[in-house]
């Protein structure tokens, strides 16, 4: 009844149908076939070097690995429902093409562990995929710094008009961030690459296998130390999903910028019409939809954190079924990071940026009445009492509406009697910007360091 089942012996009736489908895995983890084969490969070779099989058995099942790839790739395999998994679809039909030689693979090894390595396999090419999409994106962000390097525009704080900045210099902040999460990917990488093969089950095995050896077969640089862990951890996977999640609200704050910036209200950027669409009604409509997308997506990653978190948080060691549920959310991450990422490389290359609208905001909302206080203590004002008579000037401009740059130097002393003519280049959004010449800063040579720093990898 259970000769379909390479668990079967202990079973003495068949699996119920629904049972089968309700628990079967394939559907999601057939795309780790590329890992459980190149896995399997370097198993066989460990046994036969370690004499736990015979070497002409080894390269049947290499031999035989490397046709079921073949045909996998080529799309002429039938994968299997009632096989359960990926390891399950690969190891039956090994069995099939090489007969008895492919029933000793398994030899000292569990699915327990077998699952541990597939996805560190598989989630260390994400991540340098990951990384790779990450410096795209930081080289159009680069781009656009470097093709609108003279641009002021508003800086804002609580949304509100603050201190005017360059254009680059916020486009640079954005760089900071996804420096720090191709960071953190890097870092989690080390966590990841950690050979879990040889745990089995739970205990570890009773052949003399060679971890070590497999380790330097699949280029791990280490092996795990406990079995138990071995087996029961998704941390790493945990990790990766909190950095991704961190990632994805990078993204979303920007999209959020970019969907303010496209409006008609700010008319600071237009996004190419490649990455918009328009009304079903209303025929004047460029709607925003890629980054508005990216947005909510980024609520998917989070969630997709939390089920893994929720899933793990009161499991006994070692492995539980539960754990199964580790990799359609661990996928689904990789799939949204990667998509998000790709596209808004190339979005943020093709954005075409309004400095003239930028600028004309950029003098608005009493941007540079920080500069007028500083200016003020530079003369011997306390910063408090210079906070003071700037704040009654603006309060005074707010009631004769006008703007700072529009008094007079009488009108001035009539808050400080500190105010000479000086203040007049003091005020100016350019002034503003070049004053600000510190590490960090918004003064032109200040971005054009850092650009050039960020090119330079540092």
């Amino acid at each position: 009844m259970s000769q379909n089942k390479l668990w079967g012996g202990r079973f003495t009736q068949p699996t119920d149908k629904f049972v089968e489908e309700f628990t079967a895995s394939i559907e999601f983890d057939k795309r780790l076939y590329h890992q459980d084969i190149r896995g399997s490969a370097a198993h066989a070779r460990m046994l036969g070097r370690q004499g736990i099989i015979p070497h002409e058995d080894v390269e049947k099942i290499v031999h035989g690995l490397k046709e079921i790839l073949e045909q996998i790739e080529a799309g002429h395999f039938d994968f299997s429902v009632s096989l359960e998994d990926i390891h399950m679809n690969i190891e039956s039909r090994l069995s099939q093409k090489i007969g008895e030689a492919g029933k000793r693979l398994h030899t000292g090894r569990s699915r327990n562990d077998q699952v541990a390595l597939d996805i560190r396999l598989y989630l260390r090419d994400e991540i340098v995929e990951i990384a790779a999409y990450l410096d795209m994106l930081i080289d159009s962000l680069l781009n656009q710094a470097e093709a609108n390097l003279d641009v002021v525009m508003p800086g804002f704080t609580h949304l509100q008009s603050a201190q005017p900045i360059l254009f680059s210099h916020h486009l640079l902040a954005y760089v900071e961030m996804f420096k720090r999460d191709k960071g953190r990917m890097y870092d989690c990488l080390k966590r990841v690459d950690v050979l879990p093969l040889g745990a089995g089950a739970l205990a570890g095995t009773t052949f003399p296998i060679d971890r070590e050896y497999v380790a330097e077969m699949l280029d791990f640089p280490e092996v795990t130390r406990n079995s138990l862990d071995s087996v029961s951890d998704r941390d790493f996977a945990l990790e990766f999903m909190a950095a991704s999640s961190i990632l994805m609200m990078h993204l979303s704050r920007f999209s959020e910028e970019l969907i303010l910036w496209s409006t008609s209200a700010f008319r600071f950027i237009e996004l190419s019409d490649g990455f918009c669409t328009g009304s079903s009604i209303m025929p004047q409509k460029k709607n925003p939809d890629v980054p508005e997308l990216v947005r909510g997506k980024t609520g998917r990653v989070y969630g997709n954190l939390m089920a893994l978190l929720t899933v793990m948080k009161a499991l006994p060691l070692a492995y539980n079924k539960d754990m199964q549920e580790d990799k359609e959310p661990l996928f689904d991450t990789i799939d949204t990071v990667k998509g998000s990422l790709k596209i808004f490389a190339d979005m943020v290359k093709e954005m075409r940026v309004n400095g003239e609208r930028m600028a004309q905001a950029a003098g608005q909302g009493f941007s540079t009445a920080t500069d007028v206080a500083d200016y003020l203590v530079r003369k011997g004002l306390p910063f408090r009492d210079a906070h003071e008579a700037v704040g009654k000037a603006v309060a005074y401009c707010v009631e004769n509406d006008m703007d700072i740059t529009e008094l007079s130097l009488a009108e001035w002393q009539l808050f400080s009697p500190h105010f000479s003519d000086d203040i007049f280049g003091m005020i100016t959004v350019e002034a503003s910007i070049n004053a600000r010449n510190v590490i960090g800063g918004t003064a032109r040579n200040r971005v054009e360091d850092e650009i050039r720093r960020c090119r330079e990898g540092k």
